[in-house]
């Protein structure tokens, strides 16, 4: 999956969008990637038409446009041990750019997906670097943008709780690998302070009462641009 390696400033990911307004908002606010979330059973989850509805009501608002110039975010559905035909077919229907694993999704499985594939990594507090590097490598190999996230057996994907960041040092910052469990406007910048990822992805820390707060979007934005700005002059 391309990753567009040209471009030094930190990926910026906006994940589980409910409307087409807050997808507008967090275009318009510079996101790199949006993510909407098709997995069964979690609170943000989309049906196949309510997911088509926002899709489409976006795209009415020139991403078509964009995306012929090679701009806008690119959008990524989420999904998790799901049929993979069925997963092709909402993809392909939705134009999807990506699309997110968030499973168990095995090596088969994820070789009849056709389109570029997010793999979700889960990091357990037993977890060593050795094993990370070794399992992030291993998906990076295969063209796979890898999302890091915290291990909760009881969440299905992510839970929006950060895991220990000092198992990530020398791993999220190759390119294509995104930092994702816990971040907040607030502390982003100190996780790319210590880690120096090659992107950052968000969900509840951008939530207000469990709805996208479209000022909360605008201001991780900021804060990730102002930490990228902060590291070009060191």
């Amino acid at each position: 999956m391309s990753t567009g390696s040209g471009d030094s400033a930190t990926k910026i990911k906006i994940c589980g969008m409910g409307s087409a307004e807050a997808a507008w908002v967090a275009a318009s606010a510079g996101a790199d990637y949006m993510g909407f979330v098709f997995v069964e059973g979690v609170r943000r989850q989309l049906s196949a038409t309510k997911g088509q509805q926002i899709i489409r009501s976006y795209r009415t608002r020139g991403d078509r446009r964009d995306r012929r110039r090679g701009k806008g975010p690119k959008l990524v559905g989420l999904f998790r041990n799901q049929d993979v035909d069925w997963v092709n077919r909402i993809s392909r229907q939705m134009d999807l750019d990506a699309v997110q694993l968030n499973g168990e999704e095995d090596e088969i499985y994820m070789r009849r997906v056709h389109k570029p594939i997010v793999r979700q990594v889960k990091i357990k507090p037993e977890t060593t670097q050795p094993e990370l590097a070794d399992t992030v490598e291993s998906h990076l190999e295969a063209d796979r943008i890898v999302l890091l996230d915290r291990y909760d057996a009881k969440v299905p994907g992510g839970g929006g709780v950060k895991f220990d960041w000092s198992v990530a040092e020398g791993i999220a910052n190759r390119e294509g690998v995104l930092l994702a469990g816990g971040l907040t406007p607030e502390n982003v910048g100190d996780a790319m302070r210590q880690l120096s990822p090659w992107g950052v992805d968000i969900s509840s820390g951008v939530e207000t009462d469990g709805v996208k707060d479209h000022d909360k979007i605008r201001a991780f934005v900021e804060a990730v641009r102002l930490a990228d700005s902060l590291s070009q002059r060191v």
